[in-house]
């Protein structure tokens, strides 16, 4: 069976909607920051990982979206605080200003603080799961955002330009990104098995599928910024080089990295065999993660 993604896109672009806020008595600019932020458009891969691997599973999907808002406020809280002057000093997002642009500095680093606790605030209150379960939930994103992931990632990410080239090695790229970028991907597939009771086997499985994806994304996304212009990516095209970042095409050149994130995505498909899912909907949104042209 094949997965309405675009009808799901809608039902999380929704939800995001509903749960975010829409007025403050004390910090209007901060609710403004907000929501541009979050609702100013991106691909929802993430959100769409949780929702289909629940589903799949045989979960409900009303039950999945708010653990999906809470990966992609997430997700939109790290961009935020990326895009600031003092990590990469982007001025675009998604095709527009970015929030510090938008909104103010010191609107855009509060904001993202309010979206991170926000997305915690959403797992606390998970409908239809025992709290167990929902500590379980809000344990796994915890991990995947914090020290060990999206954060240490950023800081190893910031402080790689410094090595010199020989001292970079596509294990050292791997370790990073899959901090940075594979931690949340495999949280978003994690939480939907989760929220659709899977057993330890199946989660094993959906972790190495998503952590597959999740390089070959971080992959694909190095090619792109050498490939790609600013209005296709909505961001600014060949930043990387300008930042001196150590990146897969530095390393293996555009057509060998296309050729890892093809393997990758290999693996990816690979590790759902013998899963008896409901729909392909991981296998379709794995297909659109890697294969994407922004």
């Amino acid at each position: 069976m094949t997965l309405d993604l675009a009808s799901l896109k809608e039902s999380i672009e929704h939800a995001l909607s509903q749960h975010l806020p829409t007025t403050s008595a004390i910090a209007p600019g901060l609710v403004d920051a907000m929501r541009y932020a979050a609702l100013g458009g991106g691909k929802r891969l993430r959100p769409m990982f949780t929702c289909a691997a629940a589903t799949a599973l045989g979960g409900d999907l009303q039950r999945a979206l708010p653990a999906a808002c809470a990966v992609e406020l997430v997700h939109t809280y790290s961009l935020v605080h990326d895009d600031l002057p003092a990590m990469d000093d982007d001025e675009l997002r998604h095709g527009k200003p970015a929030t510090h642009i938008a909104h103010g500095e010191a609107n855009a680093i509060l904001a993202g603080d309010a979206l991170l606790t926000l997305a915690f605030e959403l797992l606390t209150e998970l409908p239809g799961l025992a709290a167990e379960q929902r500590l379980g939930c809000i344990r796994t994103l915890a991990a995947a955002a914090g020290w060990q992931g999206m954060v240490g990632g950023q800081v190893l990410d910031m402080a790689l330009p410094e090595r010199p080239s020989e001292a970079v090695d596509i294990q050292c790229l791997e370790s990073l990104h899959a901090a940075k970028t594979g931690q949340l991907i495999r949280a978003s597939v994690l939480l939907g098995g989760q929220i659709a009771g899977a057993q330890p086997p199946v989660l094993e499985q959906l972790q190495a599928f998503a952590d597959a994806v999740g390089l070959a994304f971080q992959v694909r996304d190095d090619v792109l910024d050498v490939t790609g212009t600013t209005a296709q990516l909505g961001k600014p095209a060949g930043s990387d080089a300008q930042g001196n970042k150590h990146t897969f095409v530095r390393l293996l050149g555009v057509q060998g990295a296309n050729r890892y994130a093809d393997e990758l995505l290999q693996r990816a498909l690979d590790a759902l065999a013998g899963l008896r899912l409901a729909h392909n909907g991981l296998q379709q949104l794995a297909h659109r993660a890697v294969n994407r042209s922004y």
